[in-house]
């Protein structure tokens, strides 16, 4: 047996009780966040009918749904760097406890100007998490195994889209036709109280059982420590004498780290436009019951599930990351464009809007792995949270630019087109950040084979 046997083998141990450890309880974290984030959509087809005397428009639905994106600009680089030099288990739990309330708040605004700031808040309240759990990550897995881990924890935002809907559906029953109020409240209301209330428990969760960094895992035995911690020291030692250490204003104003952050900017404008008017959309194009279109919106998140898990364990297996983040783009931007072709066909479009949130999802845990490749330590947290918060500003600009083409299409345009015109702009903007990323020319795949020990863990 080889003197490096006994450290490979306490190494891989330690990684497989990482992902059993941490894994499970930042994805269903991230399973209430993104169903908090974006269970307005969903809400908004009964919603928009109890408030349009209140002035509740297409496009104050659309300015509204993204304005969350500008809070989460303000804070997300001072959070990330939060859990970079502080403590993750401490900011992350802050983070959840407050979104909760915040979330559960929704239920009672009445105007425009209440929704806008609720989102706002809302916004506030998150940021730092998404960019959080990236950086956090980074704390426990060596980069043989980083991409696979972004993966499994990626894949809580196509779960989300398969158990929001559906459980959603039956609170938004509450208080419609002959069905009772319950406390006074519809269903819509209900919607975002119920899904407000677990996110405060699981903040008291990650409290109690996220450990911050592998030093300090009681769960992990002395050896396992030890073998994990010089792994990644030696991983970031390597990679600092052959890029240098940067500053995180010198991160912030590297040229490659914002034109990622513009790329992110771009697919995510295509992401949150589709995600937050999909709902609408099918019920506008097929005169759908609520019920009919949480389980088609279930539908369209299973192919994010299976493309998420296999685009991250190929990229992990080649070590390739900039075809495997710009090729789903490609691809989900091709059935965006063809999507308003489909209208009179329901499984038609149900494909077509399938393998367009495919594509928004599957190129996460590739495009992800590229900020390490460029930086390491506080310079890379700051500088994923500088592509996630102006990326993210993608998720403002796109809900409102289709909100504004629908109505303005409706008051001007003969045909029932809004929503086509919306969707093109989504799948242009997608292209603009797939080109980018290939000319970027990062995440090229590695040569040669991997170094000894670097085979990625089975767990």
């Amino acid at each position: 047996m080889s003197s490096n046997a006994a450290p490979n083998q306490a190494l891989d141990r330690a990684i497989r009780k990482a992902y059993w450890r941490l894994i499970p309880l930042l994805f269903i974290c991230y399973v209430i966040a993104y169903i908090d984030r974006v269970n307005v959509s969903f809400a908004k087809l009964n919603m928009q009918t109890d408030l349009a005397g209140n002035g509740f428009s297409e496009s104050v639905f659309g300015f509204g749904m993204g304005i969350f994106f500008l809070g989460y600009l303000l804070l997300e680089i001072p959070g990330t760097l939060l859990v970079e030099r502080w403590s993750a288990r401490k900011w992350i739990s802050r983070i959840m406890i407050s979104w909760g309330f915040i979330a559960a708040m929704t239920a009672f605004v009445r105007t425009p100007s209440q929704f806008y700031g609720i989102r706002f808040l809302l916004g506030l309240a998150e940021a730092g998490f998404f960019p959080g759990i990236i950086v956090y990550l980074t704390h426990w897995f060596p980069s043989r195994d980083r991409t696979r881990a972004l993966a499994l924890f990626l894949i809580a935002s196509p779960i989300s889209g398969m158990i929001g809907p559906p459980l959603s559906n039956v609170l938004m029953g509450i208080g419609v036709g002959d069905q009772p109020r319950l406390l006074g409240l519809v269903g819509w209301q209900w919607v975002f109280i119920a899904w407000g209330i677990p996110a405060v428990i699981l903040g008291f969760v990650v409290l109690k059982f996220l450990t911050d960094r592998p030093g300090q895992a009681a769960w992990l035995s002395v050896e396992e420590r030890a073998a994990l911690e010089a792994e990644l020291a030696r991983e970031k030692a390597e990679h600092q004498l052959g890029s240098g250490h940067l500053t995180i204003s010198q991160a912030l104003t590297n040229p490659k780290i914002l034109l990622l952050a513009l790329a992110y900017f771009f697919v995510v404008t295509g992401n949150y436009g589709i995600e937050l008017y999909m709902a609408s959309i099918f019920k506008s194009w097929y005169g759908l019951e609520v019920k009919k279109v949480a389980w088609l919106l279930v539908i369209t998140s299973v192919g994010s599930l299976i493309g998420q898990i296999l685009i991250g364990w190929n990229s992990d297996r080649t070590l390739e990351r900039r075809w495997h983040a710009s090729l789903p783009i490609l691809m989900g931007a091709a059935a965006l464009a063809l999507a308003p072709f489909s209208k009179g066909n329901l499984w038609l479009s149900v494909a077509l809007f399938t393998l367009t949130m495919t594509g928004v999802k599957a190129y996460l845990p590739a495009f992800w792995a590229l900020p390490s490749l460029l930086m390491t330590a506080s310079a890379a947290a700051a500088s994923i949270g500088l592509i996630n918060s102006f990326g993210n500003l993608g998720g403002w600009v796109g809900p409102s630019v289709v909100g504004a083409i629908k109505q303005y299409a409706d008051q001007h345009l003969q045909g029932d087109v809004g929503y086509s015109i919306g969707l093109w702009f989504l799948a242009a903007s997608m292209v603009v950040a797939a080109i980018m990323i290939i000319r970027l020319g990062i995440g090229k795949q590695a040569s040669g084979t991997k170094a000894a020990g670097a085979k990625a863990v089975d767990f």
